[in-house]
């Protein structure tokens, strides 16, 4: 709801109507399957181990690409995806002992929450294109509220809440603001600018700064492991990428050309 009236006063085109029907299965893939599946993952298996899984998105996307002809295969960019995936290991690789028994179930929910984010980001792409980035996020938002809301009901979600606090209504308050309306409406203008297999790289990033946020505001230890890793991310999405930014916005819609490989 905090994108619609941002929508509204930037006069943004919303979804014509033939594209109502993809619009409202790409909300239900990207914000209701996807955290569905993302934090019943977290039931089974550690948060470093999560972080590995979802970080397979551009892996996912990349492959999908390929095969719906959308995104070829380049050189260029499967270096920028191995480093990625290299950095991320290297960063995560201390917390991953200790992992409790069964946790390959949650790490298969989250290769499917991952396989989600990357369907959603190959086949958002035209449908922004043809709109607008906070128009799509917000009608995105809309429909998997209005879906999420019924299931968080009959699941008794819902009664937790009646015993917020001011702390938890502040998390709360947060985690719909910036990690919700503003997250989304950012991952929909990236894809309207880039290409989707760039912005799902973007994902490998996550891993990395949540284990640096750890050590800053939780006191976790900062190992020269976590140093290496961003190093790698880096370089890693700066090969993926290269001018690729500069370039593709100057191309012509529709065309699958990609410059530079």
């Amino acid at each position: 709801m905090f994108l619609v009236p941002l929508a509204l006063w930037k006069n943004e085109r919303w979804p014509p109507r033939s594209d109502w029907p993809a619009v409202i299965g790409l909300a239900l893939l990207f914000y209701g399957f996807l955290p569905a599946l993302f934090n019943a993952s977290l039931i089974y298996t550690t948060a470093a181990r999560a972080a590995l899984a979802i970080s397979t998105t551009p892996l996912i996307a990349m492959v999908m690409a390929s095969l719906l002809g959308i995104e070829p295969m380049t050189t260029r960019k499967t270096i920028g995806l191995a480093l990625t995936m290299a950095g991320v290991g290297v960063a995560l690789t201390a917390s991953l002992s200790g992992s409790p028994i069964g946790a390959w179930r949650g790490d298969a929910l989250m290769l499917a929450a991952a396989s989600c984010m990357a369907l959603s980001a190959i086949w958002s792409r035209p449908l922004i294109m043809r709109s607008g980035p906070i128009a799509f996020a917000a009608a995105g938002m809309m429909i998997g509220t209005v879906c999420l809301i019924p299931i968080s009901f009959a699941l008794g979600g819902l009664s937790a809440v009646s015993s917020f606090g001011p702390k938890q209504w502040m998390a709360a308050l947060y985690l719909a603001v910036v990690c919700g309306a503003v997250l989304y409406f950012l991952w929909s203008f990236a894809l309207g600018t880039v290409p989707p297999t760039i912005v799902a790289l973007t994902i490998t990033v996550n891993p990395i700064t949540a284990a640096m946020f750890g050590a800053l505001f939780l006191g976790e230890p900062i190992r020269l492991s976590l140093a290496v890793g961003l190093v790698g991310v880096a370089a890693g999405i700066w090969i993926a990428a290269g001018l690729k930014v500069a370039v593709f916005g100057s191309r012509r819609p529709g065309s699958r050309q990609d410059p530079g490989d």
